[in-house]
């Protein structure tokens, strides 16, 4: 490799829709609707969990955790995207680049961790409904929360210094809408051994491991649902854990399509790279969705928190009202 060739990369440019601008301003209007309904869904869950005293209990708490994650996931990529596509200049720099895929693989990684915790919960509470309180104690759940999060944050960093310290002497163009590990390290000119074997062996066997967690307390749970004689006890039981197994399946479905779809040259890359924003935006705007249609305790929690609003809202107008009358 010539020596020569090799300069020092100040910021990389994002394709994102260079050779789809005619759909840049739906796009933009469709991506801001998106970010605000993800953003008004699960603020709204975490207001309610807060408030309502029911809810206090270590699911919802681990909920509020998710509802947190799909609120911090779409704000590390939306935002610049949005101000991609109003502007000619498609760039990022160095540096926002780099903490771009840091947090973008941190809340991912936390969320595939916090999901597999959300499994165990739910394992705990049909297995061993009567130890459940004993087990999952607030203490408890707080040591596993923070867990989950400073794994996913440190084998964030992890990837991240072994990316971004590859020599770029190729072309700087991204091609994506954001950065993401795979498409930044495509432009290396240096060896990309190391870093492609810590995707692969490292962030394997963490995802592995969770996505085993997962399935084997679903399995234990399913088992345990269908030794329930009656219906009604086995309806019970399946729905504490349904809107669970929706939210996972949904997740790792989108993140299977988004990395194991086959590309074809028959499309636009401008396909592509839209069906890999799948898991990183539309999941988060579904999830709450999900819990609030399907869970009763949610659902209750809303209404409460809706008419308390309103009630607020009507004193308060009648208050002012009153004032100016006098």
């Amino acid at each position: 490799m010539d020596i020569y060739n090799l300069t020092t990369v100040e910021e990389f440019f994002l394709l994102g829709l260079s050779d789809l601008k005619e759909v840049r301003y739906p796009l933009f209007l469709f991506l801001a609707v998106i970010y605000q309904v993800t953003l008004l869904g699960n603020c709204t869950i975490l207001l309610a969990i807060g408030t309502e005293k029911k809810l206090h209990t270590p699911m919802y708490y681990f909920l509020a955790n998710l509802s947190l994650l799909d609120i911090l996931c779409p704000s590390a990529i939306i935002p610049k995207m949005l101000e991609n596509f109003l502007t000619e200049k498609q760039s990022i720099s160095f540096v926002g680049c780099a903490l771009q895929v840091y947090f973008l693989i941190a809340l991912a990684g936390t969320e595939v961790f916090l999901l597999s915790l959300m499994a165990y919960d739910r394992y705990v509470a049909i297995c061993f409904p009567l130890s459940y309180t004993l087990i999952m104690t607030k203490a408890r759940c707080a040591q596993l929360t923070a867990g989950t999060w400073a794994v996913g944050f440190l084998h964030s960093l992890l990837h991240t210094v072994f990316t971004f310290r590859l020599s770029f002497c190729k072309s700087h163009q991204v091609n994506q809408y954001y950065c993401d590990i795979p498409p930044v390290v495509a432009l290396s000119c240096s060896s990309t051994y190391v870093a492609k074997m810590l995707v692969l062996v490292v962030g394997g066997i963490l995802a592995i491991s969770a996505f085993q967690i997962t399935l084997i307390s679903y399995i234990y749970i399913i088992s345990t649902i269908l030794k329930i004689q009656s219906l009604e006890g086995k309806r019970k039981a399946f729905s504490t854990c349904a809107s669970h197994l929706i939210v996972v399946s949904l997740f790792y479905g989108t993140i299977l399509f988004t990395y194991m779809h086959p590309s074809s040259s028959q499309h636009s890359p401008a396909r592509d790279r839209l069906i890999s924003m799948l898991y990183a935006i539309i999941t988060p705007m579904i999830n709450p969705i999900i819990y609030s249609l399907r869970n009763t305790e949610v659902k209750g929690a809303l209404k409460k928190f809706y008419i308390t609003g309103n009630i607020i809202v009507a004193k308060n107008l009648f208050s002012t009202q009153l004032r100016v009358n006098s």
